[in-house]
Order: structure tokens, then sequence, then C-alpha cells
């Protein structure tokens, strides 16, 4: 069957967190360069499908075409090795420790933000015809996105701080979820179907991704954004980073980990024990 149970993919998320765990640093920097510049991509186009057809709904429609790719070349973004990996500490897979666990999130971070950059900087190139005239409406759209999400949280202090967070939280619990839509067909096209309705949601109600930010805002100061990277840092960035990782895991690793693998005591079958 092309289906795979609860019982099956989750195992498969624990084992795929293992197998990261222990991949070598090269492996590890190359899969998440890759992840970030290609979903990078897919956020250009989702924005350049928006302003040119006046829908962002269409953008949002289109924009899971890149986490599609990025996943069945089996590529590593930040938000899903912050679900896969603790599972496998959680489970006590021999020789996974905490220290493994972070240092695989460090270099996916690094990997991802080094290639969201790359593509922040050959689209400004593309967009200005090589820094020689202003950009055009795309390029001023993504500017404005990075200013309306970093001052704009900013100007209401601790609410927005809040808002930001929570925004964060929000977007890996679907983005986790196309992770896991990844693990529980066998085919490509089950798989595609699977990923393909959170994502569309998290970008649809605009909530913030951690590697979708790392090219918006990069690419926003190039452009002219109207925000610092003290403004991008501290109001989006850091904050999104943290909800992502509690979204992700708190609201799908742990939950499907813990009702799947670590079930509760089953009822007692009374009737079959009588007989």
């Amino acid at each position: 069957m092309s289906y795979l149970v609860p019982a099956e993919f989750v195992t498969k998320m624990v084992d795929a967190g293992e197998s990261k765990i222990f991949m070598a640093t090269r492996d590890v920097l190359i899969r998440a360069f890759m992840a970030g510049a290609i979903l990078a991509l897919a956020a250009v186009f989702a924005v350049t499908i928006s302003v040119q057809t006046g829908y962002p709904i269409v953008g949002a429609i289109l924009f899971p075409v890149g986490f599609c790719m990025l996943y069945l070349l089996g590529f590593d973004l930040l938000t899903g090795v912050f679900v896969l990996t603790p599972l496998a500490l959680i489970d006590r897979r021999p020789g996974v420790t905490i220290g493994g666990v972070l240092k695989n999130w460090g270099l996916v971070f690094l990997g991802n933000f080094c290639g969201a950059l790359t593509v922040a900087v050959l689209m400004a190139i593309t967009f200005t015809y090589g820094f020689s005239i202003e950009p055009g409406e795309v390029g001023q759209k993504i500017a404005n996105i990075g200013e309306s999400r970093t001052v704009g949280y900013k100007q209401y202090g601790a609410a927005g701080m809040l808002t930001v967070f929570i925004g964060g939280v929000l977007c890996n619990w679907m983005v986790s979820l196309g992770v896991v839509g990844a693990m529980i067909s066998t085919t490509v096209s089950g798989k595609v179907i699977a990923m393909w309705m959170p994502i569309m949601l998290f970008f649809a109600m605009g909530f913030e991704h951690s590697v979708v930010n790392m090219f918006l805002f990069p690419s926003g100061l190039i452009m002219g954004g109207g925000f610092s990277i003290t403004d991008y840092l501290i109001w989006n960035e850091l904050p999104v980073v943290l909800g992502n990782l509690i979204g992700g895991l708190s609201l799908t690793g742990l939950t499907l980990y813990t009702t799947h693998i670590r079930t509760a005591p089953k009822r007692p079958n009374y009737a079959a024990k009588a007989l």
C-alpha cells in the first residue's frame, strides 16, 4: 500500500532524525544550503505571482512547489530538523546526545542562511540590472514585507514580540506537518499532496518561517527596505526561530511520538479473558 499507518511513519520520523544527527558535516551544510536556496526561489516565485495577478492567494497556492522539490531531493530545512532530531534523543537512540542535536541545528541554520542569502543577492542583481536601476514592483514588494514584519512588530513593543513569536509557532506547526506528509506515502504524488496542503496554509495565513525570512529580510535590506539588521534579528529572526522550534516540536513531533510510539496502556479485553 502507498499509505503508511501512523505507527510506521512516526518510526520513520525518529529514524530520519537519528540519521541527520550522524550525517557528515559537509553533507549537512550542502543539503541545508540547497534547501535554503530553493525555498528562497519559491518565495520569489510566490511574491511575483501575487504581484502579477493581484491575488496573494494564488502565490500561496503555488509556493509549496519549492518545499516539495527540496524534500523530494533530500535537502534539509531548520524547521524540519527542529522536529525530527529531538525525537531520536527522546527515543534514546544509541549515541544520540544533546550536543549532537544542537550541532545539527547550528549547521543547518548556517547552511540555510547561506543558501537564502545567495539567492537574495542574485535576485537583487536581477531586479536592478546589476544595481544600475531601482528595483521593480516585485523588488519593492519584498522590501515592504521586510519593513512591515520588523518595525511593524517593533512599534507594538511586547505585544508585537508576542505576535511574531506566535506567528513562528503556528508556522512550524503547519510546516512540520508538511515534513511528516512526505513520510506518509511511498509514492511521489502522495507525498506531494500531503506536503502541499499545510505549506499552502502557512503561506496564505502569513505565518513566520525562519528560513523564508532568511531570504526576505536580507533581500529587503539590499533593495532599500526601511529597517536595520538589528531590527531583522531582534524583531523577526530570533523570535521566529524560537517559535518555529516550539511549534514544530510540541504540536507535531511530540504529539505524534507520544500517541503512536509511546502509546498509553490499552483497555483490557475483559470479554476475551472470560472466554
